[in-house]
């Protein structure tokens, strides 16, 4: 079951409450992707969670493919493997960046800017890395390591397919693969630091810090500068 919510944006903003199957979401993707672009449909957000599976992007070596003990979808995105599974809340985006500047490096940077805020909301400080793609934490027992993935698409100017983030997964899932290529960092959650966030409570801190995000006029937005690590 889906619920939509359209945004004082003019954005829909799609909660689905059971796990979708990864290949159901791609053609959803497509679809709207294609109706945005053609007028017929609006923007949106969608969240939600996938069955336990890895992904790989098109970047992806096989020899990173450790252990495929989860159904392996080719992606589409650009990046390498990637798990998904319950307990990690994904965001879908399908955006017009023709409204955002045409700049695919500057809409990275603001997507990682929302996230690194919304967790900010949520009492956990996040950060960039200046060497690797992804949203890091300081955990107290594994150093620097990894809770929030990003893999962007765009076409034709519309972007696909979004970011994760680890509020309870099974963090043993990411061990059948090098996640992201990323080899010698840990993979954490918002669990793992005593953070007890649901995806409602995750979604709601998501849309209290969407607003410039979400702006079409959004362009090097300034949280970026606010969120690096010192």
């Amino acid at each position: 079951m889906q619920t939509v919510t359209t945004l004082a944006s003019g954005i829909d903003w799609i909660v689905s409450d059971a796990p979708v199957d990864y290949p159901d979401a791609l053609a959803w993707m497509d679809l709207r992707a294609a109706a945005v672009l053609s007028g017929e449909a609006r923007e949106c957000i969608w969240l939600l969670e996938h069955p336990a599976l890895y992904t790989a992007g098109t970047s992806a070596d096989p020899s990173e493919l450790r252990d495929p003990r989860f159904p392996v979808f080719p992606a589409g995105r650009g990046g390498r493997y990637t798990y998904h599974g319950p307990g990690q809340r994904i965001a879908y985006l399908i955006l017009d960046l023709n409204k955002r500047g045409r700049d695919v490096r500057s809409f990275v940077h603001d997507v990682e800017s929302w996230m690194i805020a919304t967790l900010a909301t949520l009492g956990v400080r996040s950060y960039r890395s200046a060497s690797r793609i992804g949203i890091w934490v300081d955990d107290p027992d594994l150093g620097e390591a990894k809770i929030g993935a990003i893999g962007i698409r765009v076409r034709r100017w519309i972007s696909m397919h979004g970011f994760s983030v680890n509020l309870d997964p099974e963090l043993t899932h990411f061990d059948g693969i090098v996640p992201c290529g990323i080899s010698g960092f840990g993979v954490t959650s918002m669990a793992r630091l005593q953070r007890n966030v649901t995806c409602a409570t995750f979604d709601q801190a998501l849309l209290m810090t969407s607003a410039q995000f979400l702006s079409p006029q959004n362009c090097n937005n300034p949280l970026e500068q606010l969120h690096k690590k010192s």
